[in-house]
């Protein structure tokens, strides 16, 4: 007898408990609160980017750099050519504008293809590489 208490009781706890888990507000309020945060935007989908990216117009390449080439090209993370390390920029101009462009939109080694810009335009991106290298002594 005592253990069917013991278990009543929980049960009644238990159901108490789910009843206060439910949250608080009316099913719209509730609603609008699960609502995704985000969208998926596949590829040659505008998906309103280019509204913003006009909205706002070009970045210049010191704009890209500052936002997206500075974790790894302030420090030499994965070996990257540090700003303004005449060495490391030297042997890859040597290679030529097309290749070191090429380089900068498809990756190479641990750099990511566009440098992880993915909204930049190849422009944007070729003015970035162009900073960088008038920053060279």
């Amino acid at each position: 007898m005592k253990r069917s208490a013991s278990l009543a009781a929980l049960a009644a706890v238990s159901v108490a408990g789910w009843i206060y888990a439910v949250p608080p507000g009316t099913s719209d309020e509730i609603s609008a609160r699960v609502q995704p945060f985000g969208q998926v935007c596949r590829s040659g989908e505008d998906c309103g980017a280019s509204t913003a990216a006009a909205a706002s117009g070009p970045l210049s390449g010191q704009q890209v750099y500052d936002q997206f080439c500075f974790a790894c090209h302030a420090t030499g993370v994965g070996g990257a050519p540090t700003l303004g390390d005449s060495g490391a920029w030297a042997v890859r101009l040597d290679k030529g504008m097309d290749t070191l462009m090429a380089s900068t939109l498809n990756g190479l080694n641990a750099m990511p293809a566009k440098g992880t810009c993915m909204s930049c335009s190849d422009d944007e991106l070729g003015e970035a590489v162009q900073y960088m290298l008038e920053q060279v002594p």
